[in-house]
């Protein structure tokens, strides 16, 4: 009989959709998406957002060539490293998931035994938003400074070469699957690994201008708010998609999810409060974002009393790295993580891998159909904890030594890792020949060659479209030569 892995271009089952659960695929396709709208959406208004002016699309760029570039990895050889057949402990059989005969036979992850009820192009499509958000969610870490073609290589290599490896360690039946360790949906292989992965390629990459890293004002808060608001409901289908099927732990794990987050958010604005005598907004994003990764180790294993507990830990933990430690520690303060990547995913993915290992109840991990072997701490399974915490190292470690190597690599090849002085003092301007607010008369200098000129004069009844404006008064146009952008 042939082996339907390797039948990447042979012609489709006489009724491929005989198998299919029209509810699970539905939900799965839905869920893919509000992932996909996290980092296409919601990355993007944040990243725009949160940093400079100069630096919007810039740091709005590197988010959507990410997603455009992991597609095209991810189909050609991605998703078979992370869900193939077995080859080696943490790699699985290369291959591409393109082929008719591959994309419409029933979904199956082998060697992790599952088999959903819908086509292999829904778990494809499914497992690649995952795999997008990822490498942009390093992007966080680098924001202000990276080489635009420097990055260009560092996404497929760093997805080929490090997500791949975690995702079928963990996920896809390697080695660490089949010990019994617990990620549900990812904060191991995509938060652990993120932030561990960012703040290595921060060492390398060196920090931002002086006075950008000492003063660094978003441009737009509400953005940065809508982009957080988009992150927290497509969680909804982050967490809630893991199980494979719209069922009662797909519920569990979605509710826990926003108790998780709700209370984050809370504990560090009341923190933030406490200590600095005012509630942030920014701060209040932060705790979203450090909730949101915390429940994702266990959101469908724990109960709901755990999603508070854990939710106290989400917004406090973090809260004390970042705002206290991260302002004494020599370490720290040397390494640039733009927007503290390392705190907000590696160690809010790392605290939550290990809650999962004591809060799981083998009652809930069964509905989602996991290999543990034991119950959390508190059902007395203590060797559960031991395997998060090797499972852990094992996700560090790797990201490590390969953005390390990743990183000199593109700097041997010729491509330099940072943008030039003179870029970075201008930003997006000099990068990309675009800037993200066309606000004239506020020192930035218009250029009529490049920009065109559109005028409508509203000082009459109606509008009447009207020409260049006439020559500025000496003062007004000596002025004008002399603005900087």
């Amino acid at each position: 009989m042939a082996d339907p892995m390797n039948a990447t271009f042979a012609e489709p089952a006489a009724e491929p959709t005989s198998f299919v659960d029209t509810g699970d695929n539905a939900w799965q396709l839905t869920t893919a998406t509000f992932v996909g709208m996290q980092t296409m959406v919601g990355l993007v208004m944040l990243y725009g957002g949160v940093v400079k002016k100069k630096w919007a699309v810039n740091s709005a760029f590197m988010v959507m060539y990410s997603y455009a570039a992991v597609m095209i990895v991810w189909v050609l050889c991605g998703y078979r490293f992370s869900f193939g057949q077995y080859m080696l402990p943490f790699w699985g059989k290369p291959g591409t998931a393109l082929g008719a005969g591959f994309l419409t036979i029933q979904a199956n992850l082998y060697e992790a035994e599952l088999a959903p009820n819908y086509a292999m192009s829904t778990i494809v499509y499914f497992q690649f938003v995952f795999a997008a958000i990822t490498p942009v969610l390093i992007a966080g870490s680098l924001l202000a400074r990276m080489n635009f073609m420097a990055w260009v290589v560092f996404v497929p290599l760093w997805h080929v070469l490090s997500y791949t490896i975690g995702a079928f360690s963990v996920w896809g039946g390697g080695f660490l699957f089949q010990w019994g360790v617990l990620d549900f949906a990812g904060g191991y292989v995509i938060h652990l690994s993120s932030g561990t992965a960012g703040y290595v390629a921060a060492y390398w990459l060196g920090p931002r201008l002086l006075r950008d890293r000492e003063r660094f004002v978003p441009n737009n808060t509400i953005f940065v708010l809508a982009g957080a608001g988009m992150l927290w409901l497509g969680w909804n289908g982050f967490n809630g998609g893991a199980p494979y099927a719209a069922n009662t732990d797909a519920a569990l794990a979605v509710l826990n999810t926003n108790i998780c987050t709700a209370t984050s958010m809370l504990t560090w604005t009341v923190l933030d409060t406490i200590f600095f005598g005012k509630p942030s907004c920014i701060g209040a994003v932060q705790g979203i974002i450090t909730g949101l990764v915390m429940i994702t180790p266990g959101a469908g294993f724990i109960p709901g009393w755990a999603a508070i507990v854990e939710g106290l830990f989400a917004g406090s933990v973090p809260w004390f790295t970042m705002m206290i430690l991260a302002r004494k520690s020599s370490l720290l303060k040397k390494i640039d993580d733009t927007l503290g990547v390392v705190h907000t995913h590696a160690v809010a993915g790392f605290l939550g891998g290990i809650f999962a290992g004591v809060f799981t109840m083998r009652k809930l991990a069964a509905e989602f159909g996991t290999l543990l072997p034991s119950n959390g701490l508190i059902q007395g399974g203590i060797g559960q904890v031991g395997k998060q915490v090797v499972s852990a190292l094992f996700i560090i470690g790797w990201n490590i030594v390969m953005t390390s190597l990743i990183m000199n690599f593109i700097r041997l090849i010729g491509i330099p890792l940072r943008m030039a002085d003179e870029v970075l003092e201008v930003g997006d301007e000099a990068a990309h020949g675009e800037d993200a607010y066309a606000l004239w008369g506020e020192g930035d200098t218009f250029d009529e060659s490049v920009h065109g000129w559109y005028g409508y004069d509203r000082t009459t009844h109606g509008e009447k479209k009207v020409g260049p404006p006439a020559a500025a008064p000496a003062a007004e146009a000596k002025r004008l030569e002399t603005a900087t952008v």
